[in-house]
């Protein structure tokens, strides 16, 4: 890896052991996608750091994505919270969110809870209902590890998305009352949305839910050491299987009716998390 990458990786990992107050910090991360934002007012005790501090952080430059990690507790829980993503579509590149992973990893982060908003391909599945994500489907097949070399860039990615942490998110949904359907996420490049023909596609190849993001983070966590848990807040129904004209504004729109419940669902799985998931 290119020595100035490695370098600001180092930097900001310095940074946020310092913010967290010295070592250990927070072993969990969670990356807000659109319709989550509303977690980061349940952070106590919140330390604010812009990504613009964080010299391996990107900039940001989607609506509905912040660009600050807030460092915390929900709960008994310390956490760190990023409050936004790059996207691959943005610049077409697949790693773009290496450097945050890779900061992560080094502050001490063993968990990474990733957010989305998605649409649906089940109209049994339909907006303002969160998925949790079993497993994945890298339609664009870009990897962010191009250019990693040795043998650990060849990263198994069977239970991509760890069994256990599923479970316990489970378990925590029905305490809450909050049934929560398990599917397969399909990654689409974007920024367009799909075409009718690419959603029938989708849901022949066994996809339950679509979207523009999750997957190369969950690749770079994995290739990083970390286990992962993701969830998806269902904004839309796939194009031709409703009459609605798709539209981020349309996402954003129905991302925040239904955040409060999805943010409710998200700190109950996160109290129930071990705060060490080492």
């Amino acid at each position: 890896m290119h020595p100035e990458f490695e370098s600001d990786v180092r930097r900001s990992a310095a940074l946020l052991r310092e913010r967290a107050g010295g070592a250990p910090g927070p072993r969990i991360a969670v990356v807000l996608g659109s319709g989550w934002g509303g977690l980061a007012a349940e952070v106590e005790d919140a330390v604010d750091v812009p990504y613009g501090d964080l010299p391996a952080f990107p900039p940001i430059g989607v609506g509905g994505h912040a660009g600050r990690l807030l460092i915390g507790r929900i709960g008994p829980t310390p956490v760190m919270v990023l409050c936004g993503r790059k996207h691959a579509y943005e610049t077409g590149d697949a790693a773009a969110m290496k450097g945050v992973i890779r900061t992560l990893a080094a502050a001490g982060v063993r968990t990474l809870v990733q957010t989305n908003a998605a649409g649906s391909l089940d109209p049994a599945l339909g907006p303002g209902e969160v998925m949790l994500i079993a497993d994945h489907l890298n339609l664009v097949q870009r990897s962010p590890l191009i250019g990693e070399t040795g043998n650990e860039r060849f990263v198994d990615m069977a239970d991509a998305y760890d069994p256990l942490l599923r479970q316990q998110a489970q378990s925590a949904a029905q305490a809450l009352g909050s049934p929560l359907r398990e599917g397969v996420y399909a990654w689409m490049l974007g920024p367009q949305f799909e075409t009718p023909a690419e959603i029938r596609m989708l849901q022949r190849l066994g996809a339950d839910a679509v979207g523009m993001s999750t997957v190369p983070e969950t690749i770079l966590a994995r290739h990083a050491g970390l286990k992962v848990l993701a969830l998806s807040l269902i904004t839309n129904l796939g194009c031709g299987l409703a009459e609605v004209a798709l539209s981020h504004h349309q996402t954003l729109s129905v991302a925040a009716q239904a955040g409060d419940r999805a943010v409710a669902l998200l700190c109950a799985i996160l109290q129930a998390l071990p705060p060490e998931t080492a």
